[in-house]
């Protein structure tokens, strides 16, 4: 029997090459957020430019009931979707502060300028100063006692920001009430009412995307995110968006037939877009109930194609009919 044993064959040294020291500031920059655009535009992004489209939406919708329209008239106009711009702006940079740590929750708000971090709130409150004092010049260079429904805004948005937006129903229906304010300021700036059933028409077309954003954001973020969520489920808000959408479209009618001025020269074209807005409903209901959308209501309105020739078409309709009722007959 042999019992020789035979050697381990050499273990092979592999050399390993020596790494260069981290720069002693390689640590920080592996902390800091990453940078993908210049610090003023950031700053820029806490003001949300792509909501303003909201203030061009609503606040102009007094000019329907307008008669006759001036260039006096198109200036107060847009001298309201400024106020409501800076107004809004000023909201939105004092709610990502106060929510910055629970917007670093949420899979897709965590990318905001402060939540990430690439924004301090040091400056973020002084933004928020400079805001606060072009809103004043705003106030005090435009028609006198004519600014309070951008006041009442700022009261009520500051108090969602509080407490309110925790409690359910109430969060949703605070930001409606903002859009009706929104119409209220266009029509103080023109020196007219506003009708009851288009003002109606606007808070349940904006009670119906909140209620939207809610049920997508009961999916995408939980409950940490936003407290008040813990009073809604995806059942009760389907119900409660399409209860709003029938609202939405009864109003719109009734709109058309008891208080819109220009209907009467022009009631086969006003009929026309009537389709149109029960199309513009159905296809944010099928966006949301169906593709699981309705995170951002902007978004759908500026990239659905769907939407988008909808929009056009129904905004073609209410022109020409606008048009034949400044027309002298």
């Amino acid at each position: 029997m042999d019992t020789t044993q035979s050697s381990p064959a050499p273990a092979r040294v592999v050399a390993v090459q020596p790494q260069p020291p981290d720069p002693p500031d390689a640590a920080a920059r592996a902390e800091a957020p990453a940078r993908h655009r210049p610090y003023p535009l950031d700053l820029f992004a806490l003001l949300r430019p792509h909501q303003w489209v909201k203030n061009l939406a609503v606040v102009p919708l007094a000019l329907l009931d307008a008669r006759p329209w001036s260039g006096a008239a198109l200036l107060r106009t847009g001298w309201a979707v400024v106020g409501f711009t800076l107004a809004s702006a000023l909201v939105y940079v004092v709610n990502d502060l106060a929510d910055r740590e629970r917007d670093r929750l949420h899979p897709v708000k965590r990318r905001r300028p402060i939540a990430s971090g690439r924004v301090s709130a040091p400056a973020a409150a002084a933004l928020a100063g400079g805001l606060a004092l072009s809103l004043c010049g705003w106030a005090l260079i435009g028609p006198a006692w004519r600014w309070w429904p951008a006041a009442v805004y700022l009261v009520i948005s500051f108090a969602y920001a509080r407490g309110l937006k925790h409690v359910p129903l109430v969060d949703a229906f605070i930001v409606a009430t903002g859009f009706v304010l929104r119409l209220a300021q266009g029509a103080l700036a023109l020196g007219s009412g506003v009708s009851a059933w288009l003002a109606l028409c606007v808070f349940c077309l904006c009670l119906m995307l909140s209620l939207g954003k809610r049920r997508h954001e009961l999916g995408a973020a939980g409950l940490a995110h936003r407290p008040a969520l813990r009073g809604y489920t995806r059942a009760f808000l389907d119900h409660l968006v399409v209860l709003v959408a029938v609202l939405t479209a009864m109003s719109y009618v009734c709109y058309l037939r008891d208080d819109a001025t220009f209907a009467s020269r022009a009631p086969l074209v006003v009929l026309l877009s009537a389709p149109c807005a029960v199309f513009g409903l159905a296809r944010y209901l099928q966006v949301l109930l169906v593709e699981d959308g309705g995170a951002e209501p902007v978004r759908i309105l500026l990239r659905d194609r769907a939407t988008l020739v909808n929009a056009l078409l129904w905004g073609v309709l209410i022109a020409v009919a606008l048009l034949l009722s400044h027309r002298p007959f």
